[in-house]
């Protein structure tokens, strides 16, 4: 599956290092490959791949993880995706956002 990208440096994300237990837990749920290991912690590699689902920040023990879920609509970049269209990020069509 190609890497998609939402827009350049908007993405909420962030990534406490001081806290990371290194469970990699961020690395196995993250489904675009935004998390590396090193260091015995984890590292964010790519952040403007994270499509702001939140599972990463759902999975971690430790609570080293902040991101603002659904902000970057990536609902309509995943629709976008498996219909082969452009990701559709326009909210006044709420049917193509996550409104």
């Amino acid at each position: 599956m190609p890497t998609m990208r939402y827009m350049p440096n908007v993405v909420t994300l962030e990534l406490d290092g001081a806290k990371c237990n290194g469970c990699r837990m961020c690395i196995e749920v993250c489904p675009q490959a935004v998390f590396a290991y090193e260091d015995k912690r984890a590292v964010i590699v790519d952040r403007d791949a994270c499509m702001e689902c939140g599972a990463c920040a759902m999975n971690c023990p430790e609570g080293a993880i902040v991101v603002s879920a659904g902000v970057g609509c990536a609902a309509a970049v995943l629709n976008g995706m498996l219909r082969g269209t452009d990701p559709n990020c326009d909210c006044s069509d709420k049917s193509a956002c996550c409104g």
